[in-house]
């Protein structure tokens, strides 16, 4: 029997800030560092991480770095010091008692509640999942799980603005073993970038993925042009609250839509599938508030049809635990953006060390809580403890 019930004894949050060993480009913005905010919740002598990590600027969602720091330091942290939780949808409650938004946020403390009742039950992530999707009537073929994911990359916009580079980069991580190629493109960053690495990779799956940089009136001609190129799909190509825009050009197109920043709650899902806009989705934990919604997201999924994929930040190796043990189970059809540490920050630098095959297979780390599994060097390395209150 599962026990989901801890008191919140003391909360320390830190902020990490590594090194990327390539700067980061999307239609956004420009990342130079992985910068997030580390949530430690301790019950007893049990501790469990969680990790928010959206970007240093509001170019992705409307959350950054400082103003998850200070939703923490002036709310969240002193409503739940010294409560009493009674179970996963209980705190899921506790985070969004007036809190509107702010999904970043409630990740990071929700998913560190998760790891915590891991090091509580003596149970592991995946395990705690299994648990959870069975209370909740997830469908028991979609149940079944590996032991690993199959990862794909995420290829940014090179700083230098070189096609040449991109190309190289592709059939690099090619080289290495990734699964599937993703391309982050943007108005004047498309046609020719998307033609050379096809050209490159031949027939290796492909897709693009725009973080909603386009706008289906003004740029319909380059969306329709793009349909040429035989990609798996068009990951969020139209606005980031967008339903009913990415429905329209689904209908005008023969490549699939693949729903990103719209799919922001099981709720929203929902519209999703009824609008016909997709039957593809991301499920980025951070996005969604945590590996709770996660779930329902899941089985809303698996009971209608909808195609699977793991998506990140990125995070480090702390943030995508959760992501990492949801994305082995069968509902997951495509290759996930989880990526070995050292394709971000260089080998041996990570909280957590994710490594790849030449297959391409990423394989949860071991350990039953988070905190057995971090590099405890890197962590203080490039985490700095921030000050907050301990108690009421």
């Amino acid at each position: 029997m599962i026990n989901e019930q801890a008191t919140i004894d003391k909360i320390e949050l830190y902020e990490v800030a590594i090194p990327l060993k390539e700067p980061f480009q999307i239609s956004g913005g420009v990342s130079h560092f992985r910068r997030s905010l580390i949530v430690v919740l301790s019950s007893g002598d049990f501790k469990g991480y969680g990790e928010a990590a959206p970007f240093e600027e509001p170019y992705y969602s409307s959350e950054t770095i400082s103003s998850v720091k200070m939703l923490y330091k002036e709310l969240l942290i002193p409503r739940l010091l010294g409560k009493t939780i009674d179970s996963i949808e209980e705190m899921n409650e506790v985070l969004n008692e007036g809190v509107r938004g702010n999904a970043f946020a409630k990740a990071g403390i929700e998913n560190a509640y998760w790891d915590l009742l891991c090091q509580k039950n003596n149970k592991n992530m995946k395990q705690m999942i299994e648990y959870k999707m069975e209370q909740m009537g997830v469908p028991k073929e979609f149940m079944e799980s590996k032991d690993h994911i199959k990862s794909g990359v995420s290829i940014g916009i090179p700083v230098d603005g070189k096609i040449e580079t991109l190309r190289q980069w592709a059939q690099e991580y090619i080289d290495e073993g990734y699964q599937r190629i993703k391309i982050k493109i943007r108005p004047g960053w498309d046609l020719e970038p998307l033609a050379a690495v096809r050209e490159q990779i031949g027939d290796f799956p492909l897709w693009i993925d725009a973080n909603s940089a386009y706008d289906l009136e003004k740029h319909k001609e380059t969306l329709e042009k793009m349909d040429h190129y035989d990609l798996l799909f068009y990951e969020q190509p139209l606005h980031h609250d967008d339903i009913l825009d990415h429905a329209s050009l689904a209908a005008n197109i023969k490549t699939p839509i693949c729903l990103d920043e719209s799919l922001k709650s099981e709720r929203v899902a929902r519209q999703a599938l009824e609008s016909g806009a997709s039957k593809i989705w991301n499920i980025k934990i951070q996005r969604i508030g945590g590996l709770l919604e996660g779930i329902k997201i899941y089985k809303l999924a698996v009971e209608n049809g909808v195609q699977l994929w793991g998506g990140t930040m990125p995070e480090s190796g702390i943030g995508a635990i959760p992501i990492l043990n949801l994305a082995t189970f069968k509902g997951f059809v495509y290759p996930a953006d989880i990526e070995a540490s050292a394709r971000w920050y260089g080998e041996g630098q990570d909280t957590i060390e994710l490594t790849m095959s030449q297959e391409g297979d990423i394989v949860i780390p071991e350990g039953i809580s988070v905190e057995s599994m971090i590099n405890f060097n890197n962590f203080h390395k490039y985490g700095t403890l921030i000050s907050i209150d301990e108690r009421k």
